[in-house]
């Protein structure tokens, strides 16, 4: 719904049918975010995959060079000593059953959710509650590590999990509007790269649909991504 709401927003103010390399457009929708509060800079991206076929879905990470400008709040289900592990590391919020029985309770005051493999069983009664947010652990998504120390510190850095939605369509945050363009750039870029990277077997012909960028509260701009290749992102 969004989006849709996006799309009829700049169809009014004639830049829906425009095409725009990422450098134009971020500079443009710098100039449209006119709200009192800094606007995050989103990314809807819509892709010729239906998820409804298990070689057409699509679940990724990726390392947002410039981060999102934002504090990431990790919490971390594991056992033992990886729970005094993953708070020296700076997790939010750490342990085991108790930390289980907390999120089952409703206590969801962090942004991502990271486990250890060992303690995956004890999540699987959560998947009605943290499914619908999108917190779930994944191995795919770097949620589900060994490695507790890197998977916070990559996230408080500004990694970001992404998934293609039921209409084929990635919803993403790429950062904040106060940043420079040329930030807001290398993230787009690197987000863009992530999912060509990541995109599944079942990806039959031109992956990309369609492309746009908007902030919180301003107008979508549409990205020529055959321009953005050939002109490697950057003109």
């Amino acid at each position: 719904m969004k989006i849709m709401n996006k799309l009829l927003y700049v169809n009014k103010h004639d830049t829906a049918s425009k095409l725009y390399s990422p450098a134009k457009a971020i500079v443009l929708m710098k100039e449209r975010a006119v709200a009192k509060f800094i606007e995050t800079a989103e990314a809807h991206i819509s892709l010729n995959l239906n998820p409804k076929y298990p070689d057409q879905q699509l679940r990724a990470s990726v390392n947002l060079p410039k981060g999102l400008g934002k504090l990431v709040k990790v919490a971390v289900i594991a056992q033992g000593e990886k729970i005094l592990q993953a708070m020296e590391a700076g997790a939010f919020v750490a342990g085991s059953d108790d930390l289980v029985d907390a999120i089952a309770s409703g206590q969801l005051n962090f942004d991502k959710l990271v486990a250890t493999p060992d303690a995956m069983p004890l999540i699987a009664k959560l998947g009605r509650i943290l499914g619908p947010r999108g917190l779930m652990p994944s191995p795919k998504a770097g949620t589900v590590t060994l490695d507790i120390s890197t998977a916070i510190s990559d996230f408080k850095k500004g990694k970001l999990q992404y998934k293609l939605d039921k209409t084929g369509v990635i919803h993403v945050p790429f950062g904040k509007v106060n940043f420079s363009s040329d930030d807001l750039l290398l993230n787009f870029q690197a987000l863009l790269e992530s999912i060509k990277k990541n995109s599944p077997s079942g990806t039959r012909g031109n992956l990309w649909k369609s492309t746009y960028i908007c902030s919180t509260m301003g107008p979508s701009f549409a990205i020529d991504i055959m321009y953005t290749y050939r002109n490697q992102l950057s003109s």
